[in-house]
């Protein structure tokens, strides 16, 4: 049987609907509608993140202390402000970060299955992380409150640089190979390398330290205090405004860098700050949230399909919006309403992403004549 061949799309690939500079399948009057209800979506679900949880609290109660003012219960303001607005807070600005970087993976290497998380980029970042952890003595956002915001920002720094060096590394195999089957396998296979590197590193570890890493892999958006939360939305807002400006960008790569070129762009300085946006918002995220896997892939595809469009100067605001929602979401199914039981993210994130993979390669038509060669 001959070798499936999945080349890393010539032309614009089959998810790549529209080319830059071309009218929009979808009217361009159609998509401030769109970008509305994304915004009414995000809204709606940020209220009920707060209001749901094992304590159930009122819509007007939030409202109260939201402006300023008290709540009717004492206990209902500390849940609020200590509690849910921070989680809440932190799981829309990681659902955007992670989901923004997806789509400029899978822009940059003209692959509808890339991500950060299968890219192995998660992985890069989690070295960092645990290189920092272990030199500390600290893990992730419960621990390393007591030494304050010089290890915060440590372990953002070591989580952006394990990042950023695993996706340079990617993009240099990705010049090696013509097959993005080929390409997917390996970095597949830099993540197994990086989860190995940590396995050592935590065999030389104490109990505690271990444990303690372990909880921070499952993914939580709980951890994160308000002392924490600049150094978690700093970065991230940086990350985010600077992949609304490579929207110009990331629509001439769709065509490849030839066409790129000829339109006067520099492609190698487009790559590098494509590079450095993903590292920042990837190693941000996965230094205070862990590694949170399926929602990169899963929401862009889920924007082009609701956009019918590729055009990034809408689907990267419009990824911005459906991956905070999502994520909120997940983080509402994972707190069992009305229970005390806190199930894995990374759990739910799957039960959610691993559809919308499956559907988008039982979708794509190459894939299917690839897989047929």
């Amino acid at each position: 049987m001959a070798e499936p061949i999945l080349r890393p799309f010539p032309r614009a690939a089959a998810f790549t609907e529209s080319v830059p500079d071309a009218p929009a399948r979808l009217g361009l009057g159609l998509r401030p509608a769109l970008l509305g209800v994304l915004v009414l979506a995000l809204v709606i679900v940020f209220g009920v993140s707060l209001a749901l949880g094992s304590v159930s609290i009122p819509l007007q109660q939030i409202i109260t202390v939201l402006l300023g003012g008290e709540a009717e219960r004492a206990s209902w303001t500390n849940i609020i402000l200590k509690f849910r607005l921070p989680k809440a807070l932190t799981a829309a600005l990681a659902g955007a970060a992670l989901s923004v970087s997806g789509l400029m993976m899978q822009t940059l290497f003209r692959n509808p299955l890339a991500s950060s998380d299968v890219l192995g980029i998660n992985s890069g970042a989690s070295l960092g992380v645990a290189l920092v952890v272990l030199s500390a003595g600290t893990v992730g956002t419960t621990v390393l409150a007591g030494i304050g915001l010089a290890g915060d920002v440590s372990l953002v720094l070591a989580s952006i640089v394990g990042a950023a060096l695993t996706l340079g590394l990617i993009l240099l195999i990705a010049r090696q190979v013509e097959n993005s089957l080929t390409l997917l396998i390996l970095g597949l296979m830099i993540g197994q390398l990086t989860f190995a590197l940590v396995s050592l590193l935590l065999y030389f570890s104490i109990p505690e330290r271990i444990q303690a890493f372990v909880n921070w892999g499952f993914g939580s958006f709980n951890g994160v205090t308000w002392d924490q939360v600049p150094s978690l939305a700093l970065p991230i807002l940086i990350g985010l405004g600077m992949a609304l400006l490579l929207s110009k960008s990331l629509n001439a790569l769709l065509l490849g860098e030839t066409y790129a070129r000829s339109l006067g762009m520099d492609t190698r300085r487009a790559r590098l700050a494509i590079i450095i946006t993903t590292a920042i918002l990837t190693g941000a995220v996965t230094a205070f949230c862990g590694p949170i896997a399926f929602i990169g892939i899963a929401v862009p595809h889920l924007c082009r399909s609701l956009f019918n469009s590729s055009d990034h100067r809408a689907l990267v605001p419009g990824v911005i919006l459906m991956g905070a929602t999502v994520a909120l979401i997940a983080a509402l199914i994972a707190e069992v309403p009305g229970s005390g039981l806190i199930l894995p993210l990374n759990a739910i994130m799957a039960l959610f992403g691993a559809p919308v993979v499956i559907w988008v390669i039982l979708r794509q038509r190459n894939l299917q004549r690839a897989f047929a060669a």
